[in-house]
């Protein structure tokens, strides 16, 4: 309630930048809306945009290996993220990025450097308008090397599968234990080798392991270390 009342109280507050970054399962999303929630800021999911590029190469039959078109592709998708909604191109797609196939492709183009290129600097204009949680895999160490908090969300690989598994459940698809967990594996290995933007903690980030904490647990967690940031005169510039 006080961090809230700190950037209601201010006509012009400073901008902060909250970056969580971490595995596919380890909460990142469920933790970042937690966040931006308790304190009144914009939630962006960077998942959800590279996953529209792949809707979008998809629906135009362009192959996600083909470097060239994806990255013109990624230059010219409209974008707009809203509280739990995504559009491209003015179409909200908040359902139709959720699909396996395109959870698929958003890992495939996301290695593409001109994609990636393409994104960060839509993600970096999303923090220069408004105070941002931003999720992702490299916002901490390439998209905002300067945020004021860095989170790095992990988990056990069995607790990351498990929790995939219930969310693709709850969305009504048929997916099995064992190949879920292929899939994230690979997922994992693409993102930690990928020679543009890889995944890794910065080191200044700070190392939370969810494995055994509640959603509740995690959302203090990072809350005082917000606190801690804003409390002892830090300049959100």
């Amino acid at each position: 309630m006080l961090l809230l009342f700190y950037f209601l109280a201010d006509p012009k507050p400073k901008r902060i930048v909250v970056a969580i970054d971490g595995p596919a399962g380890a909460g990142k999303s469920t933790l970042a809306k937690r966040v931006a929630g308790r304190l009144g800021l914009t939630y962006i999911d960077t998942g959800a945009m590279y996953r529209a590029a792949a809707l979008w190469a998809l629906r135009q039959n362009v192959g996600w290996d083909d470097m060239h078109r994806m990255e013109q592709l990624a230059i010219a998708a409209d974008i707009e993220l809203s509280p739990g909604r995504i559009q491209l191109n003015g179409e909200d797609i908040t359902e139709a990025i959720r699909t396996p196939q395109v959870s698929s492709g958003a890992s495939k183009v996301a290695v593409i450097p001109g994609v990636r290129r393409a994104m960060v600097a839509k993600q970096r204009a999303m923090g220069e308008r408004a105070s941002v949680v931003m999720e992702g895999r490299d916002i901490g160490t390439v998209v905002f090397p300067n945020a004021d908090v860095k989170i790095f969300l992990d988990a056990d690989p069995q607790e990351r599968v498990r929790r995939r598994l219930r969310e693709s459940r709850a969305r009504g698809e048929d997916v099995s234990e064992g190949g879920l967990a292929e899939q994230m594996k690979e997922r994992d290995q693409r993102d930690s080798t990928r020679a543009d933007a890889p995944l890794a903690q910065a080191p200044d980030a700070i190392y939370l392991d969810s494995t055994r904490l509640t959603e509740e647990e995690v959302e203090e967690a990072v809350l005082k270390i917000v606190r801690s940031r804003v409390t002892n005169g830090k300049d959100f510039s």
